[in-house]
């Protein structure tokens, strides 16, 4: 992986942003090729497949797709066939890339509905599982397996009704696992319970995103961290700084 790597950074074909290659992303065997063109794109299969024939590999192509992303509100259209090892690959508008949901348009609604399904899975679980345990067993069983929200620090450009439909949902299975009332005060059962809220769980997840990414020696994370405009951080920094609004809340 690591001889496909360089291979693939060297070529001077792929997005470049501020100097720095990116026209591939790998985590262990698990790859994302990035091209601003059909062109490009094609050239950087070609030294996978050259470099998979070389060591004896053989790409699963039914594992592999292509996804094309929106300019604003426009995607090109008849778009030329990308082969892979002969096989054209299918065109997709979503794809999971290591449990993170990617649409061609940016948007993070279809991730916030995954992550809400897979909270409400666990939140269901854990309250039928464990009914008869203390309350202190429960809330360390909130903390563990509710608070994750994978992936939520990445989420950017969203619409408020699927963000608000989470936060509900985080709050009712907090409810449901202590069996508290269903209306009672949130803001009012997390400062008892000593727990997070949702809004700063979301915080702490930003929070160690963003230091994360700008204490990592990684050349793409350090050029995308040393970038004042950057979009994602912007956004950790700006979205999730705490609004007092009122003495209580109630969801």
């Amino acid at each position: 992986m690591n001889d496909l790597i360089d291979a693939l950074s060297s070529q001077r074909v792929g997005c470049h942003i501020d100097g720095v290659c990116v026209n591939n992303l790998s985590y262990a065997d698990d790859m994302v090729l990035l091209s601003a063109s059909f062109c490009g794109l094609r050239k950087l299969i070609c030294i996978c497949e050259e470099c998979g024939g070389g060591h004896g590999l053989k790409y699963n192509v039914k594992k592999s797709k292509c996804m094309v992303f929106k300019a604003g509100t426009k995607c090109p259209q008849d778009l030329p066939p990308v082969l892979f090892n002969s096989v054209p690959l299918e065109v997709v508008n979503q794809f999971k890339y290591l449990g993170h949901l990617i649409t061609n348009d940016f948007k993070d609604n279809a991730d916030i509905e995954r992550e809400r399904r897979a909270l409400s899975i666990r939140g269901n679980m854990i309250a039928r599982r464990f009914a008869r345990c203390s309350q202190e067993v429960k809330i360390t069983l909130f903390r563990a397996y509710c608070t994750s929200l994978y992936t939520s620090s990445l989420w950017a450009d969203y619409n408020k009704r699927s963000y608000n439909d989470l936060r509900i949902l985080y709050n009712n299975a907090f409810r449901v696992i202590l069996g508290l009332p269903r209306f009672c005060s949130a803001s009012g059962m997390f400062a008892e319970a000593r727990t997070a809220c949702f809004h700063a769980t979301m915080r702490k997840r930003c929070a160690s995103l963003v230091r994360r990414v700008r204490a990592s020696s990684n050349i793409i994370l350090k050029m995308i961290g040393d970038r004042l405009d950057c979009p994602l951080l912007r956004h950790c920094c700006d979205r999730h700084v705490p609004v007092i609004v009122g003495a209580r809340e109630y969801y």
